[in-house]
């Protein structure tokens, strides 16, 4: 079960963050940019996605020394943004920042219902796929709430960036552009502190409602 456990914790997660990046790419090519088709990124073999840090060496680590969760992260799918404002406007790069996180949401949701069908799983076949499932809801929710984070440079903060471009929010623009230098620093900050709990309690709202 120790075997069945972590195949289906490995399978979750890359299917989690893999599938984020190539939905990026994805929408951005329905506007026109073929940055990422042309990489050959658009495609579902996980080895042109695999970074060996983000998706092999951290996952690695915090399963090692008993992380309450698993984190990680693939090759971001290249995207040329102006290409997709030219053609769609900034509601297209909203689209674009967010298409990541509405499928990571989207893919928990499928496997909260599926979850149902297997809820007392009689081989080890049923017993991978229930727990696959479970893993899913986690992963994919967390992966989605933490990339909603307003702070650069994740798919929050894009999506925030370009909303205000199209609404001209000039003020919330200057913010952004003045923590983009250390938004990399806040985001250690938030996850090296108790701060992490509360940016993380939608998660914990999300994962407790859909595994119920």
């Amino acid at each position: 079960m120790d075997i069945v456990k972590i195949a289906a914790i490995v399978l979750s997660l890359m299917v989690a963050i893999i599938g984020h990046e190539i939905m990026h790419g994805y929408v951005a090519y329905r506007y026109g940019d073929t940055t990422a088709k042309a990489a050959g990124r658009l495609s579902v073999n996980p080895i042109v996605h695999v970074d060996p840090v983000g998706t092999i060496l951290v996952p690695a680590l915090l399963y090692i020394s008993g992380a309450p969760f698993l984190f990680g992260w693939a090759k971001p799918v290249p995207v040329d943004i102006r290409t997709v404002i030219m053609n769609g406007g900034y509601k297209a790069a909203v689209a674009v920042s967010l298409a990541g996180v509405s499928y990571n949401f989207v893919l928990a949701v499928a496997a909260s219902l599926l979850l149902g069908f297997f809820e007392n799983p009689h081989s080890i076949f049923s017993a991978f796929i229930a727990l696959f499932l479970m893993y899913s809801v986690i992963y994919n929710v967390v992966l989605g709430v933490f990339n909603l984070w307003p702070f650069p440079p994740l798919d929050g903060a894009n999506a925030l960036r370009f909303l205000a471009m199209e609404f001209r929010w000039q003020p919330v623009i200057d913010i952004l552009n003045k923590i983009e230098p250390i938004g990399m620093v806040l985001l250690i900050v938030v996850i090296a502190t108790p701060l992490a709990d509360f940016f993380f309690l939608p998660a914990q709202w999300l994962i407790g409602l859909l595994l119920r």
